[in-house]
């Protein structure tokens, strides 16, 4: 599979993706991020149940006229969000095999979301791509735990599924104007429960509903990708890659730092998303190819700390080989100078930065 078909537009596998959170990539706008290269984004389901709302976004026509972006959009089931809420904080809910019931961090009112309201949220918001809500356990969980992890998981992919089934038929929506139903494999560091968790998955896939079978255009990989210590949890992410048939999408869930991206494609992941570019930029750190951009050398890029004080100097311009004219035309050391006084023009220029050599990385390994 080269491509996937999408009703906002044909993304060329691999892609990246980075998180637009709440609806917006800060200090950048469409146009930005258009022109650094970049095809499609990532939106979060529970930050934008809770803020701005689902009336004002429905009253807009949707998740993409409401942000500005008419090209393709994921949205991830904000699991991952609800239970870091719950898991560092008992008191602000719980999780049970229906689902889960937790306050907002914005302002303590109750809510309460399962698989079926996750579908209904993300049908509401109009992405071209839904992920089914997952039980996504922290580190600290022993390996029983993580069994119960994946059991719920399955009967919640199942859920997801039938009520995907049923939005499907109820908006008359079809296979062009559907959105693609993404699954998760959790297991941890348990290369038996991922197995059980994909072949479970798999099997769901097939089951027919309302006269319908609409398989699983894609599985997600459950969990972090690095372990409490920032290793990158190489073998599991291999083993678990080679579980997903190669027909289907391969959603390496948060991982995004360059090597990392270089390494799962090799194994097979084609699809990336996370907060690095951006968050990255804004704290001051640049990403920059050596020489030719050969990425077959693991040292393929250097990151430039703007801050650093011998930038101070350095009026070479940012980039002279970019696409981007802002870019090609300030230098180093005006960006030094604009971190220095915390001005947002240079958070702007730093994750342009980023965007391009992110969107660069990407065109190299679709050519390779």
């Amino acid at each position: 599979m080269k491509q996937i078909q999408t009703k906002h537009g044909n993304l060329k596998l691999p892609f990246f993706m980075p998180d637009a959170t709440r609806a917006f990539l800060k200090t950048c706008n469409s146009n930005d991020i258009i022109n650094s290269g970049i095809e499609a984004m990532v939106v979060n389901t529970f930050h934008l149940y809770l803020q701005p709302g689902l009336k004002i976004i429905k009253k807009a026509g949707g998740i993409h006229n409401f942000m500005n972006w008419q090209k393709p959009l994921v949205s991830d089931s904000g699991g991952f969000q609800i239970f870091s809420l719950i898991h560092k904080n008992k008191k602000m809910g719980k999780i049970d095999d229906a689902g889960a019931s937790f306050k907002s961090p914005l302002n303590g009112s109750s809510h309460y979301i399962g698989p079926e309201k996750s579908i209904q949220i993300q049908f509401e918001l109009g992405t071209d791509f839904i992920v089914c809500l997952d039980d996504c356990p922290p580190y600290a969980f022993v390996k029983k735990e993580i069994e119960s992890s994946v059991e719920r998981t399955l009967q919640w992919a199942r859920r997801c599924r039938t009520e995907y089934i049923k939005q499907v038929k109820k908006r008359k929506l079809d296979e062009k104007n559907r959105p693609k139903l993404i699954a998760v494999i959790q297991g941890g560091l348990d290369f038996d429960l991922r197995k059980k968790c994909a072949d479970g998955l798999l099997q769901i896939s097939q089951e027919k509903f309302l006269g319908e079978s609409i398989p699983f255009a894609g599985y997600g990989f459950g969990g972090r990708p690095v372990d409490e210590q920032g290793n990158f949890l190489y073998e599991i992410l291999d083993y678990t890659a080679k579980l997903i048939p190669d027909d289907k999408l391969k959603f390496a869930l948060g991982i995004g730092l360059p090597l990392d991206i270089v390494r799962c494609h090799e194994m097979g992941w084609n699809m990336f998303d996370c907060v690095i570019p951006t968050r990255e930029g804004r704290h001051g750190k640049l990403y920059q190819f050596i020489k030719n951009k050969d990425i077959k050398n693991k040292n393929f890029y250097k990151e430039i700390g703007i801050k650093n004080s011998k930038n101070s100097l350095n009026l070479s311009k940012i980039n002279e080989s970019s696409k981007i004219s802002d870019l090609k035309e300030y230098s180093f050391a005006y960006l030094h100078h604009l971190f220095r006084l915390n001005e947002s023009f240079g958070h702007r220029l730093a994750s342009l930065n980023n965007l391009e050599f992110y969107s660069t990385l990407i065109n190299a390994l679709r050519r390779r």
